[in-house]
């Protein structure tokens, strides 16, 4: 394997894009878990479907855009959809939730739309939709990496106004906090990320990656960095392992890489099971 990587290009991009996205999707993943917008990332992933559909509807007939990589429309189109949830969830202020289900139902009504009008699933929506270690290209790479970097320099700069707004919103806003900004700033880097993600882990399972592994961590963490550091560990293994199965199976990586997620998660569900288990009978013990 390790022979392989070093020989075929695109597995080198793929290891690369899996490995840096194993790190920024569950990194954003908590502060999306903590805040309850656990499904914001299903809704923009139908999104940024519509635009990658939408961009090889077009390029049949538009020269132009057939040169045009996917990705850049699917970029643009997940950052709109993060735009429009935050207006929607500013006018229902009430029921913020509705926003979520108005783009995803938009999202799969423009992705059924424009992939009937392509003439139905063709290899290269297969590879979006599941994710495809052949497919990553060193020009995704790159995306990955720039999106990547604009993560982590966000993150460092508003990491203080994020925590705050995650446990207690309402005394973030009272305090003078940005909120609005900031929570916009927030859903446009998700965007990217689920944008960077849908070559290796695909569109339709990108948001497996941003909570199963926080779930995984959020059993066994004492604090919010823990469960941070947890996450990204949990999620690069997931990525390795589900990359290196997905190698030697033939298969979509998506899917091996969430699998490996929900192992994990079931893992550490036992464990602490067992842990508890054991606590509880050596308490009885000492009572004893």
């Amino acid at each position: 394997m390790i022979e392989a990587i070093l020989n075929y290009q695109f597995l080198q991009n793929a290891f690369a894009s899996g490995l840096i996205i194993g790190l920024i999707a569950p990194l954003l993943g908590v502060f999306i878990i903590v805040r309850r917008l656990s499904l914001i990332a299903d809704a923009l992933s139908h999104v940024t479907l519509a635009g990658i559909a939408g961009s090889l509807f077009l390029s049949q007939s538009v020269p132009f855009l057939a040169l045009l990589n996917p990705l850049y429309i699917g970029i643009i189109a997940a950052v709109s959809g993060s735009v429009l949830v935050e207006k929607f969830r500013r006018l229902y202020k009430h029921y913020e939730e509705l926003a979520i289900a108005i783009i995803m139902s938009a999202g799969i009504g423009f992705s059924a739309i424009f992939i009937s009008l392509a003439n139905g699933f063709s290899s290269d929506i297969f590879g979006y939709l599941f994710g495809s270690v052949s497919a990553v290209s060193r020009q995704d790479l790159f995306i990955v990496i720039v999106i990547a970097i604009i993560v982590v320099v966000f993150l460092l700069l508003f990491y203080k106004e994020l925590f705050l707004l995650s446990f207690d919103e309402e005394y973030a806003k009272a305090s003078g906090l940005p909120a609005k900004w900031v929570h916009l700033l927030f859903m446009i880097v998700t965007a990217l990320v689920i944008a960077a993600s849908m070559r290796i882990v695909g569109i339709l399972l990108v948001s497996s990656l941003m909570t199963l592994p926080v779930a995984a961590s959020m059993r066994l963490a004492k604090g919010f960095k823990q469960a941070i550091y947890l996450s990204v560990l949990f999620g690069e293994a997931a990525v390795i392992i589900g990359l290196v199965s997905a190698f030697y199976l033939d298969i979509a990586p998506g899917g091996t890489i969430v699998v490996t997620s929900i192992i994990i998660l079931l893992i550490v569900l036992l464990v602490k099971k067992i842990w508890l288990s054991a606590v509880i009978k050596r308490e009885r013990g000492s009572l004893v």
